[in-house]
């Protein structure tokens, strides 16, 4: 997952980078440069064949200085306890910068969910929240679904703790089924959110957008919705890779017209694989997974894994390329940091251009907890404004102080953080 590059490290040389710009206090550092909590446990799971198989799980609180712990449960056959560290860390900044009162937290288990029963998933679901019940609640730790987990995953999950507490605790995780506590909105946010950041960028870069294209990795919920809105727009998607897991390797399926976005998502399952051969009939290119960078194309959107964009993934980028909107969580590495710098390609850092997801997430938390819930307009009203006034805030301190968008958007979120920590008296 990681190809070489550790994500908690890379997650800490950021931070260090910023710390020292902003001459935060050192008490400060060390505590915000470490999680509050980091639980690893296992997982015994009954299969469908009888056999007993155990499963190795993390659940990781970075900061809850702000709110209680917030961050997605990833199934994946090779996760890791850094890459949660990382992410939980990464929460706790995408929390802050676009102002909500949450912390940072993730989870993680040792899983191909692919290979697996509804029933083998089911029980790994609620052995999880065996595990780790005494630590999260509506009050102090609210997961979350993400790579490879889902609204079901969720409900499960909320239903094992409800059994275990005695009581309706609707508010204990997000992202689960609407009609039984999810949010009107949830399944689009976070690629919505992508793309009102984008519309913001091009905005005040004078670019219009319906005369751009983009090329995008991922095809999960985040890409596919940020394809779809970006498409509303008026701009052209014309490649997309994802993962295949018959053939161990990604490939990118490309439309130099422009992509049918909802064509497209026709022939992909539910875990984000597209159908090579279907694709294939409908006439489109089917090219090695890492094409998607070499694309003459205005804007790259990397939405899949981290360490996608490193030095030498780099070399692939076209000169056409103008904007790189992350919608994963740590897609590029610091040394193409630099390299994208030297190329004046704006950036739209991934803490603040993936938040739409946490937002709505929110947004579901407070729902549930007053049992009263929105219309999906009312939800993307409050999703456009949240993210456009997260942007206009890292944009224009970017300009003032002359900053790269990363760092503009780690002094906001750290900032805040660091007060909220040292409001409460704990350093």
């Amino acid at each position: 997952m990681s190809q070489g590059y550790n994500p908690f490290q890379i997650a800490q040389q950021q931070f260090n980078s910023v710390a020292e710009k902003i001459g935060l206090e050192s008490g400060v550092r060390d505590l915000l440069r470490q999680p509050s909590r980091i639980l690893e446990f296992t997982i015994p799971v009954r299969m469908d064949d009888g056999s007993t198989k155990v499963f190795t799980a993390f659940r990781v609180q970075h900061n809850d200085a702000r709110g209680p712990a917030k961050g997605g449960i990833r199934f994946h056959p090779h996760e890791t306890l850094d890459t949660v560290k990382a992410l939980a860390m990464w929460m706790t900044w995408k929390t802050a910068v676009v102002d909500i009162p949450l912390g940072g937290g993730k989870g993680g288990v040792i899983c191909d969910p692919q290979g697996m029963s509804l029933g083998e998933q089911e029980r790994l679901c609620r052995g999880y929240i065996r595990q780790v019940y005494k630590i999260i609640g509506p009050l102090n730790d609210v997961p979350a679904p993400d790579i490879m987990t889902n609204a079901q995953h969720m409900l499960w999950m909320m239903d094992e703790y409800e059994a275990i507490t005695g009581a309706r605790y609707p508010g204990v995780i997000t992202g689960k089924p609407v009609g039984m506590g999810g949010s009107l909105g949830r399944t689009e946010a976070t690629g919505f959110g992508v793309v009102f950041t984008l519309r913001e960028a091009l905005r005040n870069l004078g670019i219009d957008i319906k005369k751009t294209t983009a090329s995008i990795q991922g095809f999960g919920n985040v890409a596919e919705y940020a394809a779809r809105k970006y498409s509303e727009l008026g701009g052209a998607v014309i490649a997309v890779s994802c993962w295949c897991r018959e053939d161990n390797c990604s490939y990118t399926f490309r439309e130099k017209d422009g992509i049918d976005v909802a064509k497209l998502a026709s022939i992909k399952n539910s875990f984000g694989s597209i159908d090579k051969d279907k694709a294939r009939e409908m006439g489109f290119e089917i090219l090695p997974g890492q094409e998607w960078l070499a694309q003459e194309v205005d804007i790259l959107m990397p939405c899949a894994l981290e360490n996608q964009l490193t030095s030498e993934t780099f070399k692939k980028v076209g000169p056409s390329v103008k904007v790189i909107c992350e919608g994963a969580n740590g897609p590029t590495t610091p040394d193409c940091d630099e390299l994208i710098k030297q190329r004046g390609i704006f950036l739209i850092p991934d803490f603040l251009c993936n938040a739409g997801g946490v937002t709505c997430s929110y947004f579901e938390h407070i729902q549930c907890n007053m049992n009263y819930f929105w219309s999906k307009e009312e939800v993307f009203e409050k999703l456009d404004f949240k993210m456009t006034s997260a942007f206009k805030a890292v944009y224009e301190l970017a300009k003032e102080k002359n900053l790269y968008m990363r760092d503009a958007a780690y002094c906001i979120a750290i900032d805040r953080v660091a007060k909220a920590v040292k409001l409460r008296g704990w350093i």
